[in-house]
């Protein structure tokens, strides 16, 4: 497994990967810059710049993630939501074909390791709060706003 750390707008971004996809995308407050970015993480590092500059809207590296089943169902749900678009846990539960599993998705999404490409940040509480981010909200407001500027009042 290759590690790299970058900066972004949000702190520092690890990145973790290897020939068979990137596994983890995570956020923290500080770390080391790294000086030299593997091969093998090159492109996620450009297509994540690319996206805090505005430049990108999707994503197409290969992904790794490690999880259960059902959480590997709920993050490959959440690669449907378009960009600059929000779903409510509610909506993800009926897609995933079980209105009762609502909990059991937020959970799931909570867990989801590949930050900002996965896009747990789009999923919002039924009544349009933001909720539950494993990033923090401000960043998840930060994400939502940077996604679809021109609604951020109605969203927050």
């Amino acid at each position: 497994m290759e590690t790299a750390l970058i900066e972004t707008p949000l702190g520092i971004a690890t990145i973790i990967g290897d020939k068979n996809g990137i596994s983890v995308i995570s956020v923290a407050e500080e770390g080391v810059i790294s000086e030299c970015i593997s091969t093998v993480l090159q492109e996620a590092v450009s297509q994540l710049q690319d996206y805090f500059e505005g430049k990108r809207i999707d994503f197409d590296f290969t992904l790794n993630p490690k999880g259960t089943e059902f959480q590997q169902k709920v993050w490959k749900s959440l690669l449907d939501i378009p960009y600059g678009k929000t779903r409510t846990y509610l909506e993800q539960s009926k897609i995933l074909g079980d209105v009762k599993a609502i909990r059991a998705v937020a959970s799931a999404n909570g867990k989801n390791p590949l930050w900002i490409v996965v896009p747990c940040h789009r999923v919002i509480g039924t009544d349009g709060s933001l909720t539950g981010y494993a990033g923090g909200l401000w960043r998840k407001k930060w994400l939502l706003e940077h996604e679809n500027p021109t609604t951020q009042q109605s969203l927050f």
